[in-house]
């Protein structure tokens, strides 16, 4: 049996981005015979203190622990055939332990990463910061990995730059036993009464939700049965007299989600963005829930105008396509059947099992 150690930053069944690009597959690896052990840099409080203010001695000491979890992997490198590693070892400095994993230890590596985190999304970081995050580090294990994951195309040109074995092995969505809108059949979204607007995200992109915020107030202005839904872990700034924030929950995500009637997607044009593999998008459409998202990055491959969602590339745009899906139930049904069939044939886990699996053939 062949043996994969997976090397992650995040605790298990808690970030979108370990989820569904790889944690889905676990059983897969299993019954087509390889053996994965997984180990994470953070458990679960000390990812969620390390992304809070405050409390630096608590973090330092979570680094220490992380770095000591990832020196004893060191030892047990020697029984495993593949390691895994999703966006980095450790969340600070160069990438010593890659380098000691490929070229001391001589293991294949398979790197894998749905963002540009060559780049940053954060303006005006400070140049400490910069120095820390080490973000040239990407470029290297690219050239030391064996095979390279990548979400999208974007990303996946950056890497062939530095090498040529790059999958494109995008995000992809459990239709199967998750997002499937049967299951949630008893709750009532589709009330005669409101139409819900949508968002659902993390608190590092919320603010782009302010791209649209005049739009979405126009829309406010212009119907009184609309209201709005963010679904985050942190509460959204935004001047909306009819918004309800749900806090993210495992436990309740798609239940929260099927409540809408529209989801949104915005997004700024600049290189960090199109990096991002239309998670967002994917949710809405595999539930059925017509997307309206800015043509940046992915989605403009994702999404045909019309046909399964909406492209908006000005706030004259966000409103008219909004208005139009508010107005017309029946079109809101077409796009989000649409969407869904989508998901389905290239989006899907049973659509990628193939292409998950050649990373380690």
């Amino acid at each position: 049996m062949m043996k994969i150690l997976f090397l992650i930053p995040y605790p298990l069944k808690e970030s979108p981005s370990q989820r569904f690009r790889f944690e889905q597959y676990f059983l897969l690896l299993e019954s087509n015979g390889y053996q994965s052990t997984v180990q994470s840099f953070f458990n679960s409080a000390e990812w969620t203190l390390f992304y809070s203010k405050g409390n630096a001695i608590k973090k330092f000491i979570a680094l220490l622990r992380g770095y000591l979890k990832r020196i004893v992997s060191l030892f047990n490198l020697g029984s495993y055939d593949y390691v895994f590693i999703h966006r980095e070892v450790t969340p600070i400095g160069p990438p010593l332990f890659e380098w000691v994993i490929a070229k001391v230890f001589r293991k294949k590596i398979i790197f894998d990463f749905d963002d540009a985190i060559w780049l940053t999304d954060k303006e005006n970081e400070h140049w400490i910061t910069g120095m820390l995050r080490w973000r040239s580090k990407t470029a290297s294990i690219c050239r030391w990995s064996y095979k390279i994951s990548c979400g999208n195309a974007f990303l996946a040109n950056y890497a062939k730059s530095f090498h040529d074995q790059v999958v494109i092995n995008p995000t992809t969505i459990d239709t199967v036993h998750l997002h499937k809108r049967e299951l949630y059949s008893t709750i009532q979204n589709q009330s005669s009464e409101f139409v819900t607007i949508g968002w659902t995200g993390s608190h590092s992109t919320l603010k782009y939700l302010t791209l649209v915020e005049s739009a979405l107030q126009n829309l406010e202005q212009r119907f009184p049965h609309l209201r709005f839904l963010i679904i985050a872990d942190r509460q959204p700034d935004l001047s909306l007299s009819r918004l309800e924030f749900q806090p993210w929950n495992i436990q309740t995500e798609i239940s929260d989600l099927v409540k809408m009637d529209i989801g949104i997607m915005p997004l700024p044009d600049d290189l960090w963005s199109k990096g991002k593999c239309g998670f967002k998008a994917l949710q809405y459409m595999a539930l059925q829930i017509p997307c309206v998202a800015s043509p940046v990055g992915v989605n403009t491959e994702i999404i045909q105008q019309g046909v399964n969602g909406f492209l908006a590339a000005s706030l004259s745009e966000w409103e008219e396509y909004l208005a139009r899906l508010i107005l017309y139930p029946d079109l809101r049904i077409k796009i989000g059947m649409a969407g869904f069939q989508t998901v389905q044939k290239s989006y899907s886990v049973t659509s990628n099992e193939a292409t998950f699996l050649s990373l380690f053939r």
